[in-house]
């Protein structure tokens, strides 16, 4: 008997997607506690790198529900993102629409856009399928910087100012980085938990039959276009969240930046290193790739956090052979995780707890 009828055969029902107490309970002194450390730590440049470590977060979770449940590896999850942000940001220059609006406005756009780019590329399969989600994240950027009447092409959109953000009774000055910071904690820990629902819900099984046989998965009754596009949706509106989060955070956007192949690579990098397809992979994949990325690219922070002396050879090292390394690393660390790990960190941690 196939996987996928198997899957089909214990399928629970929606019922079962309530979360248990101790993942609740679990997950919500960790958010304590990451909430709590801004108190103690001043430092700005670590409460950035928080803020990126999110994010990186909520894109894994994002990618995992179509190429970790699903077994769909997209390669143009920048598309989404690029979408989220300029949406975010071209409403806000050009329409004076407040940016807390044109982030879910981008949601919105990405979502529909990727479910007609679903119906159209999920027709192919395997290695198809990867080229042309990149062939679409290209094309997006090509455009982007071809219609500079709209987009201002290589110039890219540099905000100066933010409104204040109105919550309730509170308004929220949008000043440093803390604000951010708490904000994509938040939408983090919800998206863990989402992630956590699909995986265990109907829906999540029908995912999981799809990707482990997609002619087995159709022939029990199982719609694979639908459910594939479904999930797509899903993840292109996170990951188009975290494109308008960032513009908002970073002030500055351009086609290379947001729509460009490596920001698809770091979210597909982020899950194969800490683990496909499993609910702690993305968190433990962002806590080892974004502080490397960081420090590669800007090694000052670690003179900032006092690890180093601005006048270390290592710093200097870094930043005259190796500012640009960032993409030689995560080759070097996909190919020791392919070789000796190919389920990545979460495996290798589940197989030293074993031995121990």
């Amino acid at each position: 008997m196939s996987s996928a009828v198997r899957s089909r055969q214990s399928l629970p029902g929606l019922g079962a997607v309530l979360v248990p107490s101790w993942l609740t309970a679990t997950g919500l002194v960790l958010c304590v506690v990451l909430a709590l450390l801004p108190i103690w730590v001043t430092k700005p440049y670590l409460l950035h790198m928080g803020v990126l470590l999110f994010l990186a977060v909520i894109q894994g979770q994002a990618w995992n529900i179509i190429g970790g449940y699903a077994g769909q590896h997209s390669l143009g999850h920048a598309a989404y993102f690029g979408i989220g942000a300029y949406t975010t940001v071209m409403l806000f220059e050009r329409a004076h629409v407040s940016p807390f609006t044109g982030i879910w406005l981008g949601v919105l756009l990405a979502s529909l856009m990727s479910w007609g780019i679903g119906a159209i590329t999920f027709r192919l399969r395997g290695p198809y399928f990867v080229l042309a989600s990149i062939s679409v994240a290209e094309i997006i950027r090509l455009l982007a910087l071809h219609f500079k009447d709209i987009t201002r092409g290589a110039e890219g959109f540099l905000l100066s100012e933010l409104p204040t953000f109105q919550l309730g009774p509170l308004e929220i000055e949008l000043l440093g980085k803390r604000p951010f910071y708490f904000a994509a904690l938040v939408v983090a820990f919800l998206t863990t938990m989402l992630s956590w629902a699909v995986q265990r819900s109907k829906i999540g099984y029908y995912l999981q039959a799809v990707r482990e046989d997609q002619d087995a998965a159709h022939s029990i009754g199982i719609n694979l276009q639908a459910y594939k596009c479904l999930a797509l949706v899903i993840s292109a509106g996170f990951t188009a969240w975290t494109g308008g989060f960032y513009a908002l955070f970073v002030k500055f956007i351009d086609p290379d930046t947001v729509f460009g192949l490596d920001v698809s690579v770091q979210i597909l990098l982020t899950c194969i290193v800490g683990g496909i397809g499993t609910l702690a992979g993305p968190a433990l994949g962002a806590l080892l790739l974004v502080p490397l990325s960081e420090f590669l690219r800007n090694p000052k922070g670690l003179v900032q956090l006092g690890i180093l002396s601005s006048d270390s050879a290592i710093v200097h090292l870094i930043e005259e052979r190796l500012s640009h390394a960032h993409s030689f690393v995560y080759g070097l660390l996909l190919v020791i995780i392919i070789l000796f790990s190919p389920e990545g960190l979460l495996g290798l941690l589940k197989r030293v707890g074993g031995r121990s």
